[in-house]
């Protein structure tokens, strides 16, 4: 373990991301900077053993598996929480991902495996990509496009219309 100084106000932000007692300033940085925690370095085998066994699981449980409500509330943005269930949807059904990702607006579409190519549908799309995945979304659009989005991206995907409405009021 290194040891760095930092100024007075960093050390503040940092301690005010905490999100439970006995977090490290390293895990804090490493969530805060999307790094990957050791604990996941170190459970490659077991995340080998609960794909096989999640492929074995209904879509839509594992989807609700997936979509951890702890996880979801503790992100402030729209954008974090849009980002975070269409990571769930794609791991729950990369297949149908693939296939639902065709979806589009009236004038731009909104998935797209190059980030270039939402660029230029719109001078201001702010492609992310999509955590875990090939696909880069539009982000700047406002809460109710994105469970638009969602909606339309689930309903493709097989989704019931209870999960849909669930899973949209997430955002």
């Amino acid at each position: 373990m290194k040891t760095i100084e930092v100024d007075e106000q960093l050390y503040r932000y940092i301690a005010s991301r905490t999100l439970h007692i006995g977090e490290s300033a390293s895990d804090i940085l490493r969530r805060l900077l999307s790094l990957p925690t050791e604990a996941v370095q170190a459970n490659a085998v077991e995340d080998h053993l609960t794909q096989q066994a999640a492929e074995s699981i209904e879509p839509e449980q594992l989807l609700k598996m997936t979509l951890d409500e702890v996880q979801l509330s503790k992100e402030e943005s729209a954008i974090a929480r849009f980002m975070l269930i269409l990571s769930a949807l794609y791991r729950a059904q990369p297949g149908n991902f693939s296939q639902a990702a065709d979806i589009k607006g009236r004038k731009r579409i909104y998935f797209s495996q190059d980030p270039q190519a939402l660029l230029e549908n719109g001078n201001t799309t702010k492609p992310k990509q999509v955590p875990d995945t090939p696909y880069w979304v539009i982000t700047n659009t406002n809460t109710g496009r994105k469970r638009l989005i969602i909606e339309q991206l689930m309903q493709a995907m097989g989704y019931s219309a209870d999960t849909i409405a669930e899973v949209c009021n997430k955002v």
